[in-house]
């Protein structure tokens, strides 16, 4: 009877490696907590501009209610569109941070538990730096169409031409969310 050989493995083993070796691949894995250089700056960004955000409309708030009940005399309504519309602002950049902090967290150091319950549609659930970048630059576009909403409220035409340029501007807009909503359909 002849002995059967032992199989052989596809893959070819491995030498092990030597104890310098795997100190230095342990300090590179553990490199990847100089994301969080990053991260917590971003968080606490965001929540200075949450809180930002929170009392700019307090303001308007207690803007309004100066000038409906106790007879202000200064009047609100060429300011107050525009503060909330700043405010939006303000909260949409916020949400920027928060997206990016917890989507480089999550890509480099650890998935968040409990985002992972609600879904991979989920703003803070990326899985890739290209689905990362992806979800900023929708919230980015909002933005930056506040921003323009904002531009339009205070705008004064001089010239026809003026409005034919806002005509242009609000179309590029509207092509840019159309565009946005078709990226979305195919995820």
């Amino acid at each position: 009877m002849s002995n059967p050989s032992p199989p052989e493995s596809s893959t070819p083993a491995r030498p092990t490696p030597s104890a310098l070796e795997s100190g230095f691949e342990r300090f590179l894995w553990s490199s990847r907590f100089l994301v969080m250089l990053a991260v917590v700056p971003a968080l606490l960004g965001a929540l200075v501009l949450f809180m930002i955000g929170t009392l700019d409309i307090f303001s308007v708030l207690a803007t309004a209610v100066n000038y409906y009940l106790m007879g202000g005399d200064v009047d609100i309504h060429d300011t107050v569109v525009t503060d909330i519309i700043i405010a939006v602002d303000i909260y949409l950049i916020a949400i920027v941070l928060m997206i990016f902090g917890l989507g480089v967290y999550r890509l480099f150091v650890s998935p968040i538990e409990q985002s992972e319950e609600h879904g991979p549609s989920h703003p803070f659930n990326v899985h890739s730096f290209d689905q990362l970048k992806d979800k900023i630059a929708r919230v980015v576009i909002l933005a930056v169409i506040i921003e323009f909403f904002r531009a339009v409220v205070d705008i004064h035409f001089a010239t026809p031409l003026d409005a034919i340029y806002l005509a242009l501007s609000a179309l590029a807009l509207a092509a840019a969310l159309y565009l946005m909503s078709l990226a979305h359909r195919k995820e």
